[in-house]
């Protein structure tokens, strides 16, 4: 009874969290992201001002959170050791672009994708965000961290790859998402490291 109790819990925080971050991206695309605060978002979801914060804890965050960190890790991990190290991040990538671009995600994806592009804001804030991705990759190659030398390698592949993905994605959104945002990021990643990452990511379902 416990773990359905929490799973509950955790199913309605997600359902909360979705439900916020929909109601700002509507409000931000229709109002603009400066003219609209976090109380406007708070009426809209229906919830408080205080629950806003406790799901974002900053504005940026209402447009630029998401769980690609995490879908990126899980993928790294699964993906074989042997692997050329950006063979590994990049493939991980391109399957997360997969996953976040699947169903009814693709619109919603890109209307942040825009808000992130035309507000001054939230490309500021999405350079932290970056960094903070690289860290999560560094940590999920699982390599000796220890070793400086392989740090630097792991680091370097991870920023070359984010270079690479952060291309196709500003593409994709001012392309207003013509075509499959995995293959264009597959192509980003052919354009900057002439590996054949085509066939790396499966049909976003």
């Amino acid at each position: 009874m416990p773990d359905q109790r929490s799973t509950l819990r955790a199913q309605r925080r997600a359902d909360t969290q979705r439900t916020i971050q929909a109601q700002a991206v509507r409000l931000f695309s229709e109002r603009g992201y400066d003219a609209t605060t976090v109380h406007h978002v708070a009426e809209a979801a229906g919830v408080s001002p205080m629950t806003v914060y406790r799901h974002f804890p900053t504005k940026e965050d209402l447009v630029l959170l998401d769980e690609r960190g995490q879908l990126v890790a899980e993928r790294i991990a699964a993906a074989p050791a042997a692997q050329p190290l950006v063979r590994r991040i990049g493939g991980a990538l391109i399957e997360s672009a997969a996953t976040l671009t699947g169903g009814n995600h693709r619109e919603f994806l890109l209307a942040r994708l825009r808000l992130m592009i035309s507000t001054p804001a939230l490309r500021a804030k999405h350079l932290d965000n970056q960094y903070a991705l690289q860290q999560v990759i560094v940590a999920a190659v699982g390599d000796d961290a220890t070793d400086p030398d392989t740090a630097f390698r792991v680091q370097a592949a991870a920023s070359a790859c984010l270079a690479a993905l952060h291309t196709a994605v500003v593409r994709w959104a001012e392309d207003d998402g013509r075509g499959e945002l995995p293959e264009l990021i597959a192509t980003a990643f052919n354009a900057a490291f002439g590996d054949d990452f085509g066939s790396a990511h499966p049909k976003a379902r």
